[in-house]
């Protein structure tokens, strides 16, 4: 199976250096040069030579700020990072700040998903804060002329346990120069707080963004004006990719007040698609009303024909094709194995497009000064907007700074550059600042749409009814390969590179002797929908797959769903687990089945008619970093019309350590919504190379009165942090499809999972 290693704490070759380059100007703490580059924090700082990265600066009066290289897209991201500092710096929470800094190499690699953000940086931010403690100790216990060991930290004061004297940090940052170097062995050294001795991480703390929020003060990629900017709206390309515009005649337009030009723009380097025409105005109206009145000539590209419906089959061609593809998992002989097999049950699983549904739709302002190009924006992969707007633009890319704002959400959308890109191509050819703001209509028809997926699942089951083999294909547009193609794995069968994020999740911790899983990439998607990354990603649809599965083979050899699961989380071999992430291995996800089955009544509590409960259990967001998860869904299924109606969803999560407890419940809850307004009412389709719906009124998402009851229960145990923004997304629509199931006895095997489905699927459609 393929490894998975991120390097999660964060340490690298280089020394943490702690300082000020002259007394009484406070102090920051990051990363040097390679060991042995330049000398100390204050020959650093003072030469200007301070490499990247900077994760904390303290001012003289003892503010600390951390330096948040993650979007703010209303997760509250800052503070759950932030605590991990303050909790072993000492300091006084009402003393910290954090920023969302504009791009620079000193922030090092800035992108946020994956449920990647605390999981990525709690140990490292926790040595941080650590560092910069002894530091400051050591500094205060010079000041009183004792020695640092008799000294301690608590609540941004150094104290002498000995005679009772101390020093605030403002006193001590604002008299004397610290000059301290950790090697990278001292900083992986260092002793760090247990679970059980925290007084920040797990605390109820309010966001820190909330307030200039709630005020209007804070900003939005949106809510940005540069003075002579110009507003910008592009006109409609006639397929979602591959339109090249010929020409186009604004001669209608030049009658509108306010209209200030074209940018005809036939080429897009970058290839984030083929090519734009963007009316501009000195207003958004009259940018609007000159977008209508444009006559614009297209050649609508190659995928002028192409449907969904094209896309599924392409998908099912290359299933039914073994040459295509690679190997994920492989282990035992899963053919031998099937091949002995006293049951086998197959089932085929398929999911839509997804719409990322941003509450701000995507936009960006351009502009250049002086032979730099600003672009301001929300972003979730800062360098990637930077160097694919340099490369659109033809200029260095040190030359182009992306200044971070607020997201109004991100789901996944903002690691997308396009509206960078199209801003600036635009401003480039008009000489002025140019403000792209998407309508909804653009927003949801040029979404890097999550891919259509079909998956082939088969299970062979021993005579003692256990599932002895299974064997799953996954065909997907590769959006990694497309957007970051650094990140393929290696296959197992070493033939090729496997779109990990499209495959993650197939490699599930059930005790599967012989398993076996291919991912083929689906080329008909990549080629007229270019895939993009969706709120928990490839375990989206292949926990769809798993779980929806494991219930089929249950209920086909006569087994309780719950009983099966349990009975294939056995937590050895493979499945035991490995520090930091996967301690207890499978035994957390068998206890947070029991846990979600106790606290819903799975099993014993008396249901309506036509009212049923369905389980699921995921290991997201990936194996080498999972959130071990269960969801018990209750739906209601009216036998007349086939309606489904999700009354209540049970989740219990074990996330090892919740930094902010509000926040994790309020994520948890979050992606419950997102996900079961994915599987129960979301569908975007493609005819003719253009995506059919256009606004709220064809694509419709979860209203208000159609939300569940949410019971949500934390599991903390003290081991290592995990995400919890994306995990519950996945495992909610199994549940559902299990629930329906169990109330209706209609099998429904795509989304969304509607009361049509349901209808043919009791007629046996």
């Amino acid at each position: 199976m393929t490894k998975h290693d991120k390097n999660l704490k964060g340490i690298t070759r280089r020394e943490m250096l702690v300082g000020s380059a002259v007394a009484g100007t406070g102090l920051v703490v990051g990363y040097s040069g390679l060991p042995g580059a330049v000398g100390g924090a204050r020959e650093a700082l003072a030469a200007g030579s301070w490499d990247h990265q900077v994760f904390l600066t303290m001012d003289n009066a003892g503010i600390a700020t951390v330096h948040i290289t993650k979007a703010e897209i209303g997760q509250h991201v800052g503070t759950a990072l932030a605590q991990a500092v303050a909790e072993e710096l000492e300091v006084d929470w009402n003393d910290v700040r954090i920023d969302y800094p504009d791009t620079e190499e000193k922030w090092g690699f800035m992108i946020t998903g994956g449920s990647w953000s605390v999981n990525w940086t709690f140990d490292r931010n926790s040595r941080i804060g650590a560092s910069a403690r002894i530091a400051l100790i050591e500094a205060a216990a010079k000041m009183m002329g004792v020695p640092a060991a008799q000294c301690s930290a608590s609540n941004s004061v150094v104290t002498d346990s000995v005679s009772g004297s101390s020093r605030t940090y403002s006193q001590i940052l604002s008299t004397t120069t610290i000059d301290r170097t950790f090697s990278e062995d001292e900083m992986k050294a260092l002793t760090l707080k247990k679970f059980g001795e925290y007084k920040v991480v797990g605390k109820n703390i309010p966001a820190l963004d909330i307030p200039d929020k709630l005020i209007g003060e804070a900003r939005y990629g949106i809510d940005v004006f540069v003075p002579n900017m110009v507003y910008g709206r592009l006109v409609t390309n006639p397929t979602r990719f591959g339109a090249v515009p010929l020409s186009a005649d604004d001669s209608a337009a030049k009658s509108i007040d306010g209209y200030a030009g074209v940018a005809v723009i036939k080429e897009d380097p970058t290839g984030v698609n083929t090519g734009y025409v963007v009316a501009l105005g000195e207003t958004y109206w009259a940018a609007e009303k000159a977008a209508a009145a444009m006559k614009v000539t297209w050649d609508s590209g190659p995928n002028a024909n192409t449907s969904s419906a094209d896309i599924v089959q392409a998908a099912k061609d290359s299933i039914a094709d073994e040459s295509q593809g690679f190997t994920w998992v492989l282990e035992g002989d899963p053919e031998g194995a099937m091949s002995k097999a006293d049951t086998t049950v197959e089932a085929e699983y398929e999911t839509s497009l997804g719409y990322h549904g941003l509450m701000e739709p995507i936009n960006c302002v351009a502009m250049e000064s002086n032979g730099i190009w600003h672009l301001f924006t929300g972003s979730q992969f800062q360098g990637r907007f930077t160097a694919m707007t340099a490369a659109a633009l033809g200029v260095d890319g040190k030359n182009v700074v992306l200044h971070q704002q607020y997201c109004g959400t991100g789901f996944g959308r903002r690691l997308e550059p396009d509206g960078a890109i199209i801003s600036a191509l635009a401003a480039q050819q008009i000489g002025r600042p140019v403000k792209l703001i998407y309508t909804r209509e653009h927003d949801l028809r040029f979404d890097f749409h999550q891919t259509h997926t079909v998956q082939r699942v088969k299970a062979g089951v021993n005579s003692a009814g256990k599932i002895d083999a299974m064997s799953h294909v996954v065909a997907a547009g590769w959006a990694t390969k497309r957007m970051a193609p650094g990140f393929l794995a290696e296959s197992v069968d070493k033939k090729g590179k496997i779109d990990q994020f499209s495959t993650n999740g197939s490699d599930h911790w059930y005790d599967i002797p012989n398993h076996y899983v291919r991912s083929v990439e689906n080329t008909t998607a990549m080629a007229a929908t270019p895939p993009g990354q969706l709120r928990a990603v490839a375990p989206t649809w292949t926990w769809w797959a798993n779980e929806s599965f494991i219930d089929e083979v249950a209920h086909k050899i006569g087994k309780d769903p719950l009983d099966m699961r349990l009975s294939m989380l056995s937590a050895t071999g493979k499945n035991a687990g490995t520090p930091p992430n996967t301690v207890g291995g499978a035994n957390r996800l068998r206890n947070a089945l029991i846990v979600a089955a106790g606290k819903s009544g799975y099993g014993v509590k008396p249901m309506p008619e036509n009212t049923a409960m369905g389980i699921a259990s995921v290991a997201s967001q990936e194996r080498g970093s999972p959130s071990w998860t269960a969801v018990v869904a209750e739906v209601h299924v009216d036998p007349s019309s086939g309606e489904p109606t999700l009354k209540k969803i049970t989740v219990a999560m074990d996330v090892g350590t919740a930094v902010n407890p509000d926040g994790v419940l309020a994520q948890i809850q979050g992606s419950a919504l997102f996900g079961s307004s994915r599987v129960l009412h979301e569908n975007v389709t493609m005819t003719n190379g253009a995506i059919d719906q256009g606004n709220f009124d064809t694509w419709t998402p979860m209203r208000i009165h159609q939300a569940p009851e949410i019971d949500v229960t934390i599991i903390q145990n003290g081991h290592y942090p995990a995400g919890c923004g994306e995990p519950v997304v996945t495992c909610v629509g199994p549940a559902i499809a299990n629930a329906v199931f169990n109330a209706s006895g209609a099998r429904v095997r795509s989304w969304p999972i509607t009361a049509e489905k349901i209808k043919a699927a009791q007629r046996g459609a």
